[in-house]
């Protein structure tokens, strides 16, 4: 029996599975947005319930960590028809790769949902209770998406270069919006708040060898 057709690049992608969305895009882009809508209301009204006086920087890297990414049951996802399932088919028309099982896409994803998920729940405490450990936590899961992005548009473009694949549909929504737009975020905030902790960790260096000389002159 011939593999079922598909609507993603390239067309000779392998996805035996694939079963089309039975939900619309907008009831599926609704329901996605009202659950992070709760799980990031939920991150920041717990910053207005902190004794600490936080930053707004602070308040907005306590809701980024919030969020993390998920992994589950990615074989099946072509034929599944969860919200979650749905999402990702509708994504992935800017990127077959997460339904074709690519080697780069399920290692990187692995490593976020095993390490760097876990390390921005960690990084997320670390803010609300002032821990010393937030900025080290904060540089580190940084660090890792900002590299984990450069490598997800490196190997793309390298594809493409190399053999002319493209793994996104060429129109606007789908290029510019899903794979450029939604990716953007992970490329700039990330940047934000390495900065920041380069910043809090050199002036923390700076007050304590200032501490020091003067302990020693007096």
């Amino acid at each position: 029996m011939d593999a079922p057709s598909h609507p993603y690049y390239p067309p000779t992608a392998s996805i035996p599975s694939y079963a089309a969305n039975d939900s619309s895009v907008l009831r599926i882009l609704v329901t996605f947005g009202a659950m992070v809508g709760i799980v990031t209301g939920l991150a920041y009204w717990q910053t207005t319930q902190s004794p600490l006086r936080l930053r707004p920087l602070d308040k907005f890297a306590v809701v980024w960590f919030a969020l993390w990414y998920y992994l589950y049951n990615r074989a099946d996802i072509p034929r599944l028809q969860t919200i979650f399932a749905q999402l990702w088919k509708e994504y992935a028309l800017s990127d077959s790769r997460y339904l074709t099982l690519d080697v780069f896409t399920v290692c990187i994803e692995f490593i976020t949902v095993l390490a760097w998920g876990p390390l921005s729940w960690l990084t997320y405490f670390a803010i609300l209770t002032d821990s010393p450990y937030r900025h080290v936590n904060q540089a580190v899961v940084c660090t890792a998406h900002l590299y984990g992005v450069a490598l997800y548009y490196g190997t793309n473009r390298g594809d493409f270069d190399a053999s002319g694949i493209s793994y996104s549909r060429p129109e606007f929504r789908y290029y510019w919006v899903y794979y450029v737009g939604l990716n953007a975020p992970w490329a700039v905030i990330p940047f934000v708040f390495l900065y920041d902790s380069y910043r809090q960790t050199a002036g923390a260096f700076r007050a304590l060898k200032a501490r020091e000389s003067m302990r020693k002159t007096q």
